[in-house]
């Protein structure tokens, strides 16, 4: 099991990818903390995964909630391996059509929240003697996306972040990586979809014609690239931008 015994903290658990990657930590054998904010898809995740799983609900943007979750991890787990840094959102707009509260709310939590969780996270990995944070990104992290300013400029930072982190902690044994998926079949594509007034098949459809490998990938794809970066499997790499889009960025 790769991740037998390591305790992994994973943010925005509650649907999604965030679902996919606690129930394949879960099934490497990792020791879970789920975070989320609601209550009742939290649970439900919980249950799924079973073992020793926590489920703390909470927003990411609440001033004082990053150092709340790594020290209730420490307090159930005794440690902390594993960050996943997930929890996002998207607004669907250019940059003249952003609203400033729009845009305020994308930064602080695909942006801030990952200063603020990573901050706690590295302080508790150093009393381990290292660990791992795994940022979730995007391919729009890497190209140029339209109607979605805001969130391609929040995972261009997820990417830098991710580069600068594991330069300066490469020495203290903690590495860490980002994943950047393409069209997954979230809720957060949902409502992409929905923007562009289209059913959710038809937005399926679409959206698969421009993509390589002729389909938009299942959440399950994402978390198995997760539990592999989060793992002794990847063990020499760090700051890494690990594309998993179908090949949409290879284009």
């Amino acid at each position: 099991m790769q991740l037998k015994d390591k305790v992994m903290l994973v943010t925005g658990a509650t649907s999604g990818i965030g679902a996919a990657i606690a129930k394949a930590a879960a099934a490497a054998g990792a020791r879970l903390m789920l975070t989320g904010r609601s209550v009742e898809r939290g649970e439900g995740v919980k249950r799924a995964c079973g073992g020793e799983t926590q489920f703390l609900p909470g927003d990411v943007n609440q001033a004082g909630f990053a150092d709340r979750l790594v020290d209730e991890t420490v307090k159930r787990f005794g440690r902390l391996d594993v960050l996943v840094n997930n929890a996002g959102i998207a607004h669907r707009h250019t940059v003249e059509t952003a609203t400033d509260a729009e845009w305020h709310e994308v930064i602080a939590t695909n942006v801030t929240a990952v200063f603020y969780l990573s901050r706690a996270g590295l302080k508790a990995m150093k009393r381990n003697g290292g660990g791992v944070i795994v940022n979730v990104g995007s391919d729009w992290a890497l190209v140029g996306g339209r109607n979605a300013f805001a969130y391609c400029a929040s995972k261009g930072a997820v990417a830098q972040m991710t580069r600068a982190m594991a330069v300066d902690h490469a020495r203290e044994n903690i590495r860490v990586n980002c994943v950047c998926p393409g069209d997954i079949d979230t809720p957060m594509l949902a409502a992409g979809i929905a923007f562009r007034g289209q059913t959710h098949e038809e937005g399926l459809r679409k959206l698969a014609e421009a993509i390589p490998m002729g389909r938009v990938a299942h959440p399950d794809e994402i978390a198995k690239a997760v539990v592999f970066l989060a793992s002794d499997d990847s063990s020499f790499m760090t700051g890494a931008m690990l594309s998993v889009d179908g090949g949409s960025t290879a284009k």
